[in-house]
């Protein structure tokens, strides 16, 4: 029987900040298995997911060379909630096999951590993993960081955000939480002190 390496699962809403969170904890010695990462590899140009997606949507979400337009299936998977649902239906089950299967590769690793941004929406699938580390901002705050980033309009970033999981159910599955509202100093010092505690975890748990 294969033994997963102690696993936390890093997750948050939207530009909350869980990209400056992981690369953190990788720069400590974490190994940090993304799933928009592994998304974006499943949506390889001739991969068998994005037959499925061009089937679904049609021919208007491939760019000119053949490779996913987001910003296209975006507008989509926005404007009709069974079109996020057929949409998850085709990337959410080859996403969980891949995160399980690279955290049960790392054998070597100290610990894993998996950025799983729709965590509260799968939470039943990840059963497995050892802990939770929710990154935390307010509803408003990530709106105007959503805007700023992704450079959306306001009615698509709301759409984006309420198509997400509320902050309160986010809450409700965190075993660690750390609040991305202060100054980058006070986001390293929480990251460190977590990175320390993770070690001990997995460490007991290796004995």
């Amino acid at each position: 029987m294969t033994v997963t390496p102690f696993s936390i699962a890093l997750t948050g809403g939207i530009a909350s900040g869980k990209s400056a969170v992981a690369e953190r904890f990788a720069a400590r010695g974490a190994n940090v298995i993304d799933a928009d990462r592994v998304a974006r590899e499943l949506v390889a140009r001739g991969s068998p997911a994005l037959a499925e997606i061009v089937a679904l949507f049609g021919h208007g979400v491939l760019a000119a060379d053949g490779t996913l337009d987001r910003a296209a299936l975006r507008e989509r998977i926005f404007a009709a909630a069974d079109a996020r649902a057929r949409l998850n239906a085709v990337m959410h089950p080859r996403i969980r096999d891949a995160l399980r299967e690279r955290a049960q590769a790392a054998g070597s690793a100290r610990y894993n951590l998996l950025a799983i941004p729709l965590l509260a929406e799968n939470q039943a699938h990840y059963a497995w993993v050892d802990r939770v580390l929710l990154v935390d901002v307010p509803r408003e705050l990530q709106l105007q960081r959503l805007i700023a980033r992704d450079r959306v309009d306001a009615g698509l970033a709301q759409a984006m955000l309420a198509a997400q999981a509320s902050r309160e159910q986010r809450l409700a599955l965190a075993d660690d939480i750390i609040d991305n509202t202060g100054s980058i100093a006070t986001l390293d010092a929480r990251v460190a002190a977590l990175h320390a505690r993770y070690l001990d975890l997995a460490q007991g748990r290796r004995r």
